[in-house]
């Protein structure tokens, strides 16, 4: 991926994660949504590892 696709795909799984942090609930977290938010993060974390081994 380049710079510019890493950027994109990093901003679109931003917005996905707010998408899901706006449906969890104030109590009761289910499981699945937890799943889903945990996983989300976790992408945009690698990503952004390799986004700066990029600029390095």
């Amino acid at each position: 991926m380049t710079r510019e696709e890493l950027k994109k795909k990093i901003s679109e799984l931003d917005e996905a994660i707010e998408d899901v942090m706006g449906r969890l609930p104030a109590h009761s977290v289910k499981p699945p949504v937890m799943h889903e938010l945990l996983a989300l993060e976790d992408e945009r974390d690698l990503l952004l590892k390799k986004l700066q081994n990029i600029l390095c």
